[in-house]
């Protein structure tokens, strides 16, 4: 009798040793993660402490899988992030499931947190930017550099920068028809050109430019860059404009160039073609890139669809993609979304609302790097205004548009797979 005891406590041991815990899994599906947005500081915070970490494409949303320690329960306790613990067995199931050839997932081995940066203003208000935003509430660490560090090349420091709303044409946001007598529009200019002419130039648009010019190099030489808003046109459109005056006197002092529309260089862009430039200072627009004025969506049915890619062959714009929905709600911006006949074709189109031939979301190679454009200012406000209050993300904590903005702060982490299609 003794004998059997022993073998029976023999093999209750064996049994529990077998079912310890081994993993953490932060899943990312619509009903379990009561926080997805600080899911991803959690992953982020675990490859700063050297965690080896796995992004499971497409599987419950694209759930996170971390060793488990104690310190990382302790964050998702204190950051109120859910997460599930895995045995050995629980979790080779899982891979098992996701390795199989006849499901869409994969399962991605993230290596190394990656240096952000966010291209912003000096003393910008956080709320200005959703993407300062959602880093500053998911708790990821972040650099702020604007014209002085890019232009002294100090973009090497980093791995991912974020444009914030910026205008690169040197127009001033075009902000001049409703807001040229506002204290803060006459304060902003007035700033502007005082930088410009510390760094050397007569005019800010020659200044910006320069940016662009750089922060197009850190691209080329394998950087990850991703803008919204009206830091997407305004971007390829000073690229394109490059020695052609597109400014008018209230902008820069002088007239702009005769005929400028047709010196522009579409083959300088990143991801735009074929457009045409609006001339009228007086109209909040660059060009007919932005679909802002050509919408007909009414604000309860505006919704842009993710596109679905192959995880195994296609991993970067899956990562790209995760999301807990298919069908995310619009919101707008100075640059809402992108026409998409103006869109190059070796350009992704990620997101789109094909019923009025828009698209919402777009990605590209550019050199050894990759960029994001992402249109519109905020996901969870849909018509910011000047002077509005700053979105509360404690009321948003599963926002799938501000997930769409983490997927890309965190994919420069991934170990890299040749695209295939």
């Amino acid at each position: 009798m003794g004998f059997i005891k022993n073998y029976i406590l023999l093999l209750f041991l064996i049994l529990s040793f077998n079912a310890k815990a081994s993993f953490i899994l932060l899943p990312m599906d619509e009903t379990t993660q009561q926080n997805h947005l600080k899911a991803y500081g959690i992953t982020f915070w675990a490859l700063e402490q050297d965690y080896k970490v796995s992004w499971l494409l497409n599987y419950r949303g694209g759930s996170f899988l971390l060793p488990d320690a104690q310190e990382i329960r302790k964050e998702c306790q204190i950051r109120g992030v859910s997460f599930e613990i895995l045995s050995d067995g629980q979790t080779n199931s899982i891979l098992e499931e996701i390795s199989s050839p006849s499901q869409n997932m994969e399962a991605v081995v993230l290596e190394k947190a990656p240096r952000v940066a966010v291209y912003t203003p000096k003393g910008k208000k956080p709320w200005d930017d959703a993407v300062t935003l959602v880093l500053t509430y998911a708790e990821i660490p972040f650099t702020a550099v604007y014209d002085e560090e890019v232009l002294s090349d100090q973009l090497l420091l980093y791995d991912w920068l974020h444009l914030h709303h910026e205008d690169f044409s040197g127009q001033y946001g075009k902000f001049f028809g409703a807001y040229r007598n506002a204290p803060w529009y006459i304060e902003q200019k007035k700033e502007s050109e005082a930088l410009a002419a510390k760094l050397g130039f007569t005019k800010v648009s020659e200044a910006k430019l320069a940016v662009s010019k750089k922060i197009r190099d850190f691209v080329i030489g394998g950087g990850f860059m991703f803008a919204m808003c009206s830091a997407t046109d305004s971007f390829d459109i000073a690229l394109s404009a490059e020695g052609v005056d597109i400014c008018e006197p209230m902008f820069d002092g002088d007239e702009s160039e005769p005929n400028y529309q047709s010196k522009i260089d579409y083959s300088k862009t990143f991801a735009f073609k074929d457009f045409i430039l609006e001339r009228r200072p007086t109209i909040y627009e660059f060009s007919d890139i932005d679909m802002t004025t050509k919408r007909k969506i009414p604000m309860d049915k505006d919704y842009f669809t993710l596109m679905e890619y192959s995880a195994k062959w296609d991993p970067i714009p899956t990562m790209l993609c995760q999301n807990h929905t298919q069908l995310v709600k619009g919101f707008m911006g100075q640059t809402t979304a992108f026409d998409a006949d103006l869109i190059k074709s070796n350009v992704l189109i990620m997101g789109e609302n094909r019923y009025n031939g828009e698209a919402r979301y777009i990605h590209g190679t550019k050199g050894k790097g990759m960029f994001t454009f992402f249109g519109g200012h905020d996901p969870e406000d849909y018509q910011h205004l000047v002077g509005d209050a700053p979105t509360v993300l404690d009321l948003h904590p599963n926002s799938p548009g501000y997930r769409l903005i983490l997927n890309n702060v965190l994919f420069p982490a991934a170990k890299k797979k040749k695209q295939k299609t």
